[in-house]
């Protein structure tokens, strides 16, 4: 496992695009659950339908969801120290993403990710069988929060963010005369 304390500082600065934190949101009885993904600098939500909560069903719907996004965009992940990535290696080959953990028992260190699954539970209660949300519907909801304008993006949406870093992603560098 790589500690989170190695990565570079412009990713605590929220300035690097291409850094996700991930999680979990379990449902009633822990039998249940979604995998959230969140892009640091523009906040950007992807949610993944999960069998349930193994190791294989992270692995599964997280490689899917990453590979759904160009590779500029996919750099580094930052996760928990949870059961459920403990085929972190396996994930960076599927997907190239590198992967880095928090502390034990420090949930802050991936704050945006903390932040959106407060919002996301508006939508998925606490209790509810999170089982029964297809992922048409959880890109819905992830739809809804990437179209919200947010403080911390000078009121622009997570969405136009994102678009505007994959624009600049895919521009030739210029060249000095």
């Amino acid at each position: 496992m790589v500690s989170m304390h190695v990565r570079p500082p412009e990713i605590e600065d929220h300035v690097m695009p291409g850094h996700w934190e991930d999680d979990f949101i379990k449902g009633a009885g822990n039998k249940s659950s979604v995998g959230v993904l969140v892009e640091r600098s523009s906040r950007l939500v992807l949610l993944a339908r999960m069998q349930d909560a193994t190791a294989e069903s992270a692995l599964r719907g997280f490689t899917a969801r990453l590979n759904s996004i160009p590779a500029p965009v996919r750099k580094g992940l930052t996760y928990d120290q949870g059961r459920e990535l403990t085929r972190h290696a396996e994930l960076t080959a599927k997907t190239g993403v590198r992967v880095c953990f928090c502390d034990p028992h420090s949930p802050w260190q991936r704050g945006s990710c903390e932040n959106t699954n407060g919002l996301l539970r508006q939508s998925l209660p606490k209790g509810t069988d999170l089982s029964v949300y297809t992922q048409e519907e959880l890109d819905a909801i992830a739809h809804s929060l990437n179209t919200r304008p947010r403080q911390p993006l000078g009121w622009r949406t997570p969405l136009r963010v994102f678009a505007q870093t994959l624009a600049s992603a895919h521009q030739p560098p210029a060249t000095v005369q």
